[in-house]
């Protein structure tokens, strides 16, 4: 899974378009550093611009932070982690009210208890070390959303249990953010955060948002780098993959990628080589890439073909006996690629 500082996967570079017309929209462009990764944030406005923009994006992400990193110390999640019995806040609530229904609908393949997982395998706060794997079991038994109340005022957790929502966490900040832009009336918008990206209405040249998304390699050709390239309004992008956030044992010599299978309590091992998941909400988007990169090819197919969830889906996937990449891509979001 993703991690809050954040392990978010850079796949995805936004094309920005500029064009003169003062008499109708003005833009804006927000970039920088938050939660340990890159944001970029574009939006039309007409009249004056949305007032100290800067103090207001660092105060959504502190909030986030505050809530749901596992790097903070002070942070609702740590406090938890640690044993303190809490009242969490709305952000947190609506973070874990989500993970329960994607956890639901994914058969456990989403599972925020895999803190201690997380930790184990090397992809959490501590550093990357040669793993017991012997202690996956034990480790195990720790794991399963149904061992807690989703309506209980207080929170706690069983002792041995870790929480980490970082898989979807990216995702709700992009909402967030969202949310803050049309409370300010903004109407058009681009915002990106680690990779994960929600979009509304259009560009300056009145044409939809266009993201392109690098291919699956860990070696980037800048004249080459695209997958593909979305026109989007009013939806929510996330890709998860494999092949760029991992860590080889040096020991043994094995290669784990940041992806935890909640079933087997090791990292994701499959065909599937990354995950682009269109959604209403980032939220969505994000938690649904992970959880299909957890479950792999075949059981994420027949996921698609029986659940009844919004999504658009792009899977990239090796097969045996040949060299390119293979793709599965619904009907829906095959509609969207631009080129």
């Amino acid at each position: 899974m993703k991690f809050m500082r954040f392990a978010g996967i850079f796949l995805l570079v936004i094309l920005f378009q500029s064009c003169s017309d003062p008499n109708q929209f003005k833009e804006s462009h927000y970039n920088g550093y938050a939660q340990g990764t890159t944001f970029h944030i574009s939006y039309l406005y007409k009249g004056d611009d949305i007032a100290d923009m800067d103090k207001v994006l660092k105060q959504h992400f502190e909030a986030v932070d505050l809530a749901l990193s596992t790097y903070k110390d002070n942070s609702l999640i740590s406090r938890i982690n640690r044993g303190d019995t809490i009242e969490t806040n709305d952000i947190f609530q609506i973070v874990h009210n989500k993970s329960l229904e994607v956890w639901k609908a994914s058969g456990g393949y989403f599972d925020p208890t895999v803190g201690k997982l997380v930790r184990f395998w090397g992809f959490g706060p501590d550093a990357r070390r040669a793993v017991d794997t012997s202690a996956v079991d034990s480790i195990k038994a720790y794991i399963g959303l149904e061992r807690l109340d989703p309506i209980a005022a207080r929170w706690a957790i069983p002792s041995g249990m870790e929480l980490d929502y970082n898989a979807i966490a990216q995702g709700y900040t992009v909402d967030l953010l969202c949310e803050m832009l049309e409370a300010r009336g903004i109407k058009n918008y681009m915002v990106e955060v680690g990779g994960e990206v929600r979009c509304l209405g259009h560009n300056l040249k009145e044409e939809a948002w266009r993201i392109g998304v690098d291919k699956p390699t860990e070696n980037i050709d800048q004249q080459d780098r695209f997958q593909f390239i979305l026109g989007m309004d009013s939806m929510s992008l996330a890709t998860s993959g494999n092949y760029r956030k991992f860590w080889v044992d040096t020991i043994s010599g094995m290669r784990y990628a940041h992806t935890i299978n909640t079933q087997t309590g090791y990292p994701a091992k499959n065909r599937l080589l990354s995950a682009s998941v269109i959604a209403p909400t980032c939220m969505e988007a994000d938690a649904y890439a992970t959880a299909f990169m957890s479950m792999g090819l075949q059981k994420s197919l027949e996921f698609l073909r029986n659940s009844q969830a919004p999504l658009e889906v792009y899977l990239i996937y090796s097969e045996e006996g040949k060299e390119d990449w293979q793709v599965y891509q619904s009907e829906g979001f095959k509609a969207k690629i631009l080129n």
